[in-house]
């Protein structure tokens, strides 16, 4: 129904930045919330950031003041800069999207996750 597609993983040295990615397509009327989690080896999945319709945005405290979530919603796409990072930050990030599609049903979305990799 919904397809999440993420970009701009990758290897960065610690310090350095990268932009991750996600745009949603397919059968979407509307999309609410949309957001970043991530999950390290032996971890469970974190909240990392979200966003709303309306531009209201929620960091999980170990990322406050270095990432930077956004998004058009012309485009269903939702952006994450992420800067100063640490090797502590190494995770594969999902992409999540809180969606209406066209039959009327509201649902929870993921991506199929991007793997960054932050070395010291």
């Amino acid at each position: 129904q919904v397809q999440l597609v993420e970009s701009g993983g990758g290897l960065v040295q610690a310090g350095g930045s990268l932009r991750l990615s996600c745009a949603a397509s397919g059968s979407i009327f509307s999309i609410d919330a949309m957001g970043w989690y991530r999950q390290a080896p032996g971890k469970q999945r974190e909240l990392v950031a979200t966003i709303t319709r309306g531009g209201s945005t929620n960091y999980a405290d170990s990322v406050k003041g270095r990432f930077t979530i956004s998004r058009d919603n012309a485009k269903n796409t939702v952006y994450l800069q992420m800067n100063s990072l640490k090797p502590e930050d190494t995770a594969v990030y999902y992409c999540n999207a809180r969606a209406v599609v066209t039959s009327g049903n509201l649902y929870n979305f993921w991506g199929q996750g991007t793997q960054v990799t932050v070395s010291s």
